[in-house]
């Protein structure tokens, strides 16, 4: 190749058919030209068809793409790192070789660079086949983001656009020896070393697959890996940003993912030597950059596990995570205006950890309290003329629950709040009003609260839906009332003159929904019907 491209992409390969596939003809098709083009693929060893497939397309296309062939190294970085040494676009961009990129992702990404002089560009990445990317940097477009105080930490994958003046003149390279993670220490100092870093979110450049088997290498390490991983990474970081708030911006990222998810999911499986050796190891690295400004800053879930790694408390750790399976939920208690979840360990005079581990600190909690409400019974209370609802809603909640209620709300949730079946907002907004009888009693374990309300149903045709209101924390949760396998009452019909009917059903989410409505419709009665048809039969005959 005599020309300069604008853009390299390096593609580090093992064993991705046929995903490898998809993966090139994105690259090929992309709307930049391959006159602008340079894709550099190292075969890492594969031993599947991957190999064969580069080969074949290195032949249809000399001019565009580069092929090296090499032994297995055991990992992304050293192809990577390989690619690095033959790349010689502008800009240098990094895929993984069982991903695809939008048709218009290299020329939006090198066009925005120039634009702003930017060192790197990180367009927005979706998930696909079930694959988790979070979401949170990509509200809007911005050309100039730091890396202390928006949500980039979360989003240190390398699949950006870099200046290649940037990673030459600072010998960015890929750290050869870490398993998993090894695109971290390179993402991390490009943006602290970066004059400017952009974002691009009102298009879809990167599509991360996850393989049907799940055998990404993301997927593939276990715990100690993970864990030595985790802790070059955060040396590496160390070593990059002096102590304060700009370290903790980052590292809320690797307590809050790689150390606490470590002790979540299977740590109840692994054998008990590891189980101590992980939390020996998170011990070490909170002892050495869990500040107090960036323990406060972590969601309480994240933060109580982090609490009892350190104190290695293994079987406290497995039965905080048995209280979040499906089913289950973790009680709230309200003491004042503080909130503290009644995780495992709270208030344990052998651990003794401080009431602020389990205390939430400007957090909601929807979700959480959606999975512990649920309905206790409904039922039609009638007086003459009157109609109400009488139920009992437990929820997750005990102490201090005065302002909790419970109303009918004449809209249903978002689509986004549904799929938790919670909705959080102000505490000083205002709420449906409420018109009727409202007792609060603990549950018989004391692990919640019952509320008992008898709510009356106007007269009028209205669909209404069931809500738990909660204060917590200075928050209000607005929380579905889920019927699951309760019984609800049959349809009812009331009053005498004019009759109408009430029924309770479950909605969409299955959350508890009340409607009302006349039997028939008073202005159409039977004189009037009577009347209207005569009229049409006397017109007909007068024609």
């Amino acid at each position: 190749m005599t020309r300069t491209p604008d853009v390299t992409v390096v593609i580090a390969v093992y064993n991705t058919m046929p995903y490898l596939t998809e993966c090139l003809n994105s690259l090929l098709g992309q709307t930049i030209g391959r006159d602008r083009l340079e894709i550099v693929a190292v075969d890492d060893g594969s031993t599947d068809d991957s190999g064969k497939e580069l080969d074949r397309f290195a032949e249809r296309y000399p001019d565009v793409l580069k092929v090296v062939h090499q032994e297995n190294s055991g990992g992304p970085a050293g192809p990577s790192n390989r690619a690095l040494e033959l790349a010689t676009g502008r800009y240098v961009y990094f895929i993984g070789s069982d991903d695809y990129l939008g048709d218009e992702a290299l020329k939006r990404l090198v066009d925005y660079a120039d634009k702003h002089e930017s060192d790197v560009v990180v367009g927005k990445m979706v998930g696909t086949n079930g694959r988790y990317v979070h979401q949170a940097l990509y509200q809007q477009n911005d050309p100039d983001v730091s890396l202390y105080d928006s949500a980039l930490p979360f989003t240190l994958a390398n699949t950006k656009l870099f200046r290649r003046e940037l990673v030459e003149r600072h010998g960015l390279r890929f750290p050869e020896d870490l398993p998993v993670g090894s695109d971290q220490p390179f993402t991390i100092e490009a943006c602290v070393r970066a004059r400017r870093i952009s974002v691009l979110a009102d298009y879809t450049f990167y599509y991360a697959v996850k393989r049907g088997d799940a055998s990404n290498i993301t997927y593939r390490a276990n715990h100690l890996a993970r864990l030595r991983c985790t802790d070059r990474i955060m040396k590496h970081t160390a070593a990059l940003i002096e102590p304060g708030p700009q370290r903790d911006a980052v590292f809320k990222r690797h307590f809050t993912w790689e150390l606490a998810k470590l002790v979540q999911g299977d740590f109840a499986t692994l054998d008990r030597d590891v189980q101590y050796q992980v939390c020996a190891g998170i011990s070490q690295l909170a002892d050495d950059y869990l500040t107090e400004p960036l323990q406060d800053s972590l969601s309480v879930q994240p933060r109580v596990r982090i609490a009892l790694a350190r104190r290695g408390s293994v079987h406290r750790l497995i039965e905080a995570n048995a209280a979040e399976t499906p089913g289950s939920a973790v009680p709230f208690l309200l003491e004042g205006e503080r909130a503290f979840a009644r995780y495992p360990g709270f208030r344990d005079p052998v651990l003794a950890l401080e009431d602020r581990v389990f205390e939430l600190i400007g957090e909601a909690a929807p979700k959480r309290v959606a999975e512990g409400t649920s309905l206790v019974s409904a039922q039609w209370q009638q007086a003459g003329d009157q109609m109400a609802l009488t139920m009992s809603v437990r929820v997750p909640v005990t102490g201090t629950i005065d302002s909790a209620v419970l109303r009918l709300a004449p809209k249903a949730l978002s689509k986004n709040a549904a799929k938790t079946g919670a909705r959080r907002f102000p505490v000083d907004a205002a709420l449906p009003p409420f018109d009727g009888e409202l007792t609060r009693e603990p549950t018989d374990d004391g692990t919640g609260t019952l509320l008992n309300a008898t709510i009356p149903l106007p007269a009028v045709s209205t669909k209404a839906f069931a809500r738990a209101y909660l204060e917590i924390a200075g928050i209000w949760h607005e929380v579905a009332v889920p019927t699951k396998d309760v019984p609800l009452p049959l349809a009812r019909r009331w009053r005498e003159r004019v009759p109408y009917r009430v029924s309770a059903t479950a909605g969409p989410n299955g959350g508890l929904v009340i409607a009302t409505a006349p039997l028939w419709e008073p202005a159409l009665g039977v004189g009037k019907r009577v009347r209207q048809t005569m009229s049409r039969v006397k017109r007909k005959l007068t024609r």
